[in-house]
């Protein structure tokens, strides 16, 4: 593993990385933006998000879809570039709502973290399905911090990070996207807060951890692999590149800087194995 370079910087605080259409997407929170940043560091606006926060991914068509806070929705961005309603979050529960993830069929996986972060006294949190149709469901609850997800490329599983919990716990995706045969994927270790994660080629996960200022590559099962250290929380991570073998971390000083200073980073490094792909249908 070679060591982390800089990508880009100057980003007020990023979050939600995702490797598409050749280049590393991720959420500027505190921005308000949605960006695109290409190999050599440019990068784009490709949407703007009403609320702080804007976890996103793609559905198979291509088209974006984002978690907004203050709607409490999940919005979907049409040929214009406006973000409008696709499904209602709230009437399954309050918020705050956090990560998604889309799987094969177009079945989107938002979590909710089941408490104010940071300063609100803890509950447990839970995942809610959102067909293709808009229609949003809860699958799974009682997650200490549901943090980071990703599905199997096969399509039939899904890992979620509880941040709380110290470990990746993994879900059978049903044949109508409800979510059955609970399990812990990897105990991490006391002291351990998974935040994004991703898979590799391999079966391995790769986990970003803010206190920890690391990102650590497990097997099933919690034998780690890998570890790579940065100067900074490492928030998220995502593999990509042309082929699959970059590994990218969106890292910020954590708590953030009182004087309102940019510290958040794109950084880069060479991975062992390359990623697992999108997902397909189960």
């Amino acid at each position: 593993m070679t060591e982390l370079r800089l990508l880009a910087d100057d980003i007020a605080f990023g979050e939600s990385t995702r490797w598409y259409d050749g280049r590393i997407w991720l959420a500027d929170w505190a921005a308000q933006e949605i960006l695109a940043v290409d190999l050599d560091g440019k990068r784009e606006v490709m949407a703007r998000v009403p609320s702080f926060g804007g976890c996103f991914d793609h559905l198979p068509d291509g088209t974006l879809v984002v978690v907004s806070g203050a709607d409490r929705a999940l919005l979907r961005q049409g040929s214009d570039g406006a973000l409008t309603p696709y499904a209602d979050l709230g009437a399954v529960a309050p918020g705050p709502w956090n990560d998604i993830v889309v799987d094969g069929r177009g079945n989107a996986y938002v979590n909710e973290i089941g408490f104010d972060f940071p300063g609100g006294e803890f509950a447990p949190g839970r995942v809610a399905v959102v067909t293709p149709a808009g229609e949003a469901r809860e699958v799974a609850d009682g997650l200490a911090f549901p943090n980071g997800m990703a599905v199997t490329p096969d399509g039939s599983t899904l890992i979620v990070a509880e941040s709380y919990g110290a470990r990746l716990t993994a879900f059978t995706i049903d044949a109508d996207g409800g979510l059955s045969d609970r399990r812990v994927w990897a105990d991490l270790g006391e002291g351990a807060a998974p935040d994004g994660i991703c898979i590799d080629a391999e079966g391995a996960v790769w986990f970003a951890e803010v206190p920890g200022r690391r990102c650590v590559r497990v097997a099933e099962g919690g034998e780690v692999l890998d570890v790579l250290r940065a100067d900074r929380g490492c928030f998220c991570c995502e593999l990509g590149g042309p082929d699959g073998r970059t590994l990218f971390v969106a890292a910020q000083a954590w708590p953030p800087p009182q004087d309102g200073s940019r510290t958040g980073r794109v950084l880069a490094a060479a991975a062992p194995a390359p990623a697992a792909g999108r997902p397909g249908p189960a």
